[in-house]
């Protein structure tokens, strides 16, 4: 229906001419023209064409509030209607009644879109009710991935049956950091009414992953549970689990490892003195590496590389005897490259970072010097755009976001050849199109791995005017200095670095005699490092991004 006709037939309604029915809401009645409710409710359709109504003006309906009715109306009339989180699943549960497609649809996509751990039970249940599939799909991924915060605070968690809590628990998906999490929500639902809930823990600890919890936690917490205690089957689970994390040459895929909801990829690098386009993933919760083949191969050297919205940007770089300025893009779900907008500058050893949506390109080199020109790329327009230059030329530098503002540090600076590394740091502030310098680091560093954590921004490693180096500092913006932190267990530099589930983590990279496949992790609450699986493809120059899993 066109605008015009949308006007006119609510000018009729609203001024009551050629209305053939009455809807009665309580003490408010509503003209309408049944014709227009037929057009868009097949429950309209039924009600006015059946024989027994036919000849009815009134048609009441006192089990709806005046306010939905009025919206539903609205709606058939106009084809939308002041939707709101207040009033959406009242209305989604009229247009349910009276099969109106549009306006059921309105409603579902609203209610997605304001889907949080707060809220997500009770659309879960309320979509589960009315027959909404894809809402209910999106609700039940919302408390999946948000379980931790819902089972700690949220009293609709203590409202669920004991078989929507075990489907839950069981789930693959279930995000939760460690296993003692899905424990001690079963404790907690069960504490809310003990009496008739105790029964079902030997129901709901077979849906726990004991294998998964550190042996300690098992042996001493799990098993000396009273409720356990006073349970055989949870009592023969728990000896079951023990027997077998205390046996010889335990390995954990014995039971089924949580997915993760985001992923750590490793991306690119150089390998046996050739450029490669390989990529791997580390699943955190199963502590491997797995790799992803790609049918077509792009291969870079010192290239920039960013992800977002699914795509991951190579910028720039050498693809092994040329210096480009072009920008190609690989699409994670298809696994397939294609070249998009090209930058302004030629760009090899360039530092890249997102920010707001937009890709920008700082430094790098030439074929002749290190720069301080820098670029942003708006892929909705699939341009680039000078922006002020740096105050420093710098290749090989680190950058990262935080609060808005790009930080970038050291480098290899000066505009000729044989620059050395730069101690130095600036901060780039997009509203003014400014960049500010900030306080010098505590040592010269180029290669390092910049990013932002815990609200400061971290550099590791990096090579200084010696040798590679393994010491980290961080750099608070609010108190406008540096300060030590834990050193990384391994020296190297041209090395990943991510932040996944509050841990910092470096991957790859090489020293000064040889490329390395170790990983690294880092605690900021221990100010420890771990070092965790080796990845599969050792690599330098090795790029890190993480990304939300498509649940």
């Amino acid at each position: 229906m066109n605008t015009a006709w949308k006007n006119v037939l609510s000018e009729l309604r609203r001024d009551q001419e050629l209305c053939d029915a009455v809807i009665q809401v309580g003490n408010v009645e509503f003209e309408v023209h049944r014709i227009v409710l037929c057009g868009c409710s097949s429950y309209f359709r039924d009600l006015f064409c059946s024989t027994e109504s036919a000849s009815e003006q009134v048609y009441s309906f006192p089990d709806v509030s005046p306010h939905v009715m009025s919206l539903v109306l609205e709606f058939a009339y106009s084809q939308a209607a002041a939707i709101t989180e207040e009033n959406a699943l009242e209305l989604l549960a009229a247009a349910k009644r009276f099969a109106i497609k549009g306006l059921i649809q309105a409603c579902c996509d609203l209610l997605q879109q304001n889907l949080r751990f707060s809220n997500c039970i009770h659309i879960w249940q309320f979509a589960d009710v009315y027959g909404c599939v894809a809402l209910r799909q999106k609700a039940y991924h919302c408390i999946l991935h948000h379980f931790e915060a819902i089972a700690e605070v949220c009293a609709d968690f203590l409202l669920l049956s004991v078989q929507q809590l075990a489907d839950l628990i069981e789930n693959d998906e279930l995000n939760v950091k460690q296993e003692k999490v899905v424990f001690e929500a079963v404790l907690h639902w069960i504490s809310f009414a003990p009496q008739e809930r105790s029964v079902h823990i030997a129901t709901l600890l077979s849906k726990v992953r004991l294998l998964l919890m550190p042996l300690d936690y098992l042996a001493h917490t799990v098993s000396r549970n009273p409720l356990v205690k006073n349970c055989p089957p949870c009592i023969a689970m728990v000896k079951s689990a023990l027997r077998t994390l205390c046996g010889p040459d335990v390995e954990r895929p014995l039971t089924r490892t949580r997915l993760p909801s985001r992923v750590l990829f490793a991306f690119g690098g150089w390998r046996n003195t050739f450029p490669t386009d390989k990529m791997e993933h580390y699943d955190v919760r199963a502590d491997r590496w797995v790799r992803l083949d790609k049918e077509d191969e792009r291969f870079r050297l010192f290239c920039g590389c960013v992800y977002l919205n699914g795509f991951v940007y190579c910028i720039g770089g050498d693809d092994g005897g040329n210096l480009l300025s072009s920008v190609l893009r690989f699409h994670l779900a298809t696994r397939t490259w294609t070249e998009v907008g090209p930058m302004h500058l030629i760009r090899c050893d360039v530092t890249v970072v997102e920010l707001n949506g937009c890709i920008y390109a700082l430094g790098g080199r030439d074929r002749t010097s290190n720069l301080n020109s820098a670029e942003r790329y708006e892929p909705s327009t699939n341009q680039w755009t000078l922006i002020a230059p740096m105050q420093e030329c710098r290749s090989s530098a680190g950058a990262a976001v935080l609060h808005g503002q790009v930080y970038i540090c050291g480098g290899l600076g000066g505009p000729g050849p044989g620059a050395g590394p730069l101690q130095t740091a600036e901060c780039y502030n997009p509203e003014t199109n400014q960049w500010t310098a900030i306080e010098p680091m505590e040592t010269r560093r180029y290669a390092a791995g910049v990013i932002a954590y815990n609200n400061q921004i971290y550099v590791a490693g990096g090579h200084n005017t010696v040798s590679c180096v393994c010491s980290v500092t961080a750099y608070d913006p609010l108190l406008e200095r540096w300060r030590s932190s834990a050193p990384m267990l391994r020296c190297r530099q041209y090395f990943g670095i991510a932040v996944l589930e509050d841990h910092l983590y470096v991957v790859g990279g090489c020293d000064d005699s040889e490329i390395c496949g170790s990983v690294e992790r880092y605690d900021s609450k221990t100010n420890k490092w771990e070092v965790i699986r080796n990845m599969e493809m050792p690599n330098g120059w090795i790029r890190c991004f993480v990304v939300e899993r498509q649940l």
